[in-house]
Order: structure tokens, then C-alpha cells, then sequence
């Protein structure tokens, strides 16, 4: 949806009265301190940045080469989310046991998510 669309939307839950005077104002505010006018449309809203902090955690993840008993796999989650590696060693194994896909995410996780590179140095000039 474009800004001219959520602004229009915003107008016509302020006419049926869902929208105060003040709230009306603020959404609109809100909405038009959202845009980024360098570029051409809104700027992202609150709600695409948990989003796209979920997207760069996951352009994070690798596999680690530490703490691997397979693949990796499990000591990347571990490394990214925090947890401990076992708890998403049992995940997997729940998955797999109880609903049979615990076995494909853990080989499309270790095919499409990259190891973690150690001990390599980019020298920058």
C-alpha cells in the first residue's frame, strides 16, 4: 500500500469515527515522518523492521565449525539465537520423530546456509 492510499484509509476511519481528531492527526503524522524523501516512497514502517532484522539474523547464520556434530547446523542456531545447541539438537530430533521434516529442514539448513569462516583475515589497503 502506497502513502497516498494509507493516508486515504486514514481519512476514512477518521470520518466513521474510529479515529479521534488527535489520533487522526498523529497516524498521520506518524505516517508522513515515515517517508524518506531521498527515495521515491515511504520509508519502512515499524512493522517491516522486525522483519527485516529477522532477514539480516538470518544473512548471519552460519554453521558452525566449533561446535558440530553433523553439519553445523545446530551450533549456528545456537550462535544466532542464543540457546543452547542441544535444545535445537532435540528440536530436531522432536520434529523428525513426531511430524517426519525435522530431518528435511536440518539438510536444507545445512546445504543453504554457509559455514562460518575462522581464523581468515581480509587485509583492507
Amino acid at each position: 500500500m502506497n502513502i497516498s492510499e494509507e493516508i486515504k484509509r486514514l481519512h476514512e476511519l477518521h470520518l466513521a469515527g474510529a479515529l479521534s481528531d488527535t489520533e487522526f492527526a498523529q497516524a498521520k503524522a506518524k505516517l508522513l515522518a515515515g517517508v524518506n524523501l531521498d527515495k521515491q516512497g515511504p520509508a519502512r514502517s515499524t512493522g517491516d523492521i522486525g522483519g527485516s532484522e529477522l532477514v539480516q539474523e538470518f544473512n548471519r547464520l552460519r554453521r558452525s565449525r566449533r561446535d558440530r556434530w553433523i553439519g553445523g547446523v545446530c551450533g549456528g542456531l545456537a550462535q544466532a539465537s542464543g540457546m543452547e545447541a542441544w535444545i535445537w539438537r532435540l528440536v530436531f530430533v522432536l520434529f523428525t520423530t513426531t511430524f517426519g521434516f525435522g530431518v528435511v529442514i536440518y539438510l536444507l539448513l545445512w546445504i543453504f546456509v554457509p559455514d562460518e569462516e575462522i581464523g581468515i583475515t581480509k587485509y583492507e589497503h
